[in-house]
């Protein structure tokens, strides 16, 4: 009984904190892959392609015509372990836009071996969604990364992406086309990361296009339309599987 009773007065708390903090549009956490194929150079165009996404002009008039006019952003990068770079901040003015935009740069490189998708996603659903401090219209998990799972993890990435779904969070795959894994990296993004309300693929056609398809996938998440692009590909329930709509199909 008492910690049921807990249970609600912490799930109260959160509810008055929310409230406190007034509702948001989006709730976007960014998740970036760091593994050992990300070497120092990769890692900065990375995060600057973050940054300047998060000041250019087309996105934040996104950020400040929504209902709400304001998002909140969260900054998990991953390799073995994953770790929350950036907590939970809200960007309703240029002004925390730029802010923001120079913690993202600021942060020092984490390096790891592995790319473990799987104990990302695990993450990121037991400990940076629950802690979403404002009642979003949408929580979407934006994954970039340059290759597969291979950590041989308890739980298939498909499980815990299916989860997170279930729960009505939106994931979205930003694969990066180069090395070895690049030519079956888009199809693996869509058979295990892609998924949730409106979910879509949209690649980057190396570590130096990344800067153009963030700032691509950022648009398309914070304005919540549908992908104007022929890259993206929305996921459309059918009897209860998924199937990609083709390139040629997708909104222009």
């Amino acid at each position: 009984m008492a910690a049921a009773m807990a249970a609600v007065l912490a799930l109260a708390g959160i509810t008055h904190a929310q409230e406190q903090q007034g509702d948001v549009d989006t709730a976007l956490i960014v998740s970036v892959d760091v593994s050992n194929s990300v070497d120092e150079h990769r890692y900065r165009l990375q995060m600057e392609g973050i940054a300047k996404a998060l000041e250019d002009p087309e996105v934040l008039k996104a950020i400040l015509n929504g209902p709400n006019g304001s998002i909140l952003v969260a900054m998990v990068t991953w390799a073995d372990k994953p770790r929350l770079a950036l907590p939970w901040q809200r960007i309703a003015n240029p002004s925390d836009a730029a802010y923001l935009a120079s913690k993202v740069r600021a942060l020092p490189r984490q390096t790891g071996e592995f790319t473990c998708v799987s104990g990302m996603m695990r993450s990121i659903s037991d400990k940076v969604v629950p802690q979403i401090p404002a009642r979003a219209l949408r929580i979407v998990v934006d994954v970039s990364g340059d290759g597969r799972e291979n950590c041989n993890p308890e739980e298939a990435t498909a499980v815990v992406r299916d989860e997170l779904a279930a729960a009505g969070v939106t994931i979205n795959g930003l694969p990066i086309l180069e090395g070895d894994e690049g030519p079956a990296l888009e199809q693996w993004y869509r058979d295990n990361v892609m998924g949730g309300p409106g979910s879509f693929i949209l690649p980057a056609h190396g570590f130096n296009d990344f800067g153009r398809a963030i700032r691509q996938k950022f648009m398309i998440e914070i304005s919540g339309k549908l992908p104007p692009v022929k890259e993206a590909r929305q996921v459309v329930k059918e009897h209860g599987s998924s199937r990609a709509i083709p390139p040629e199909a997708a909104t222009q």
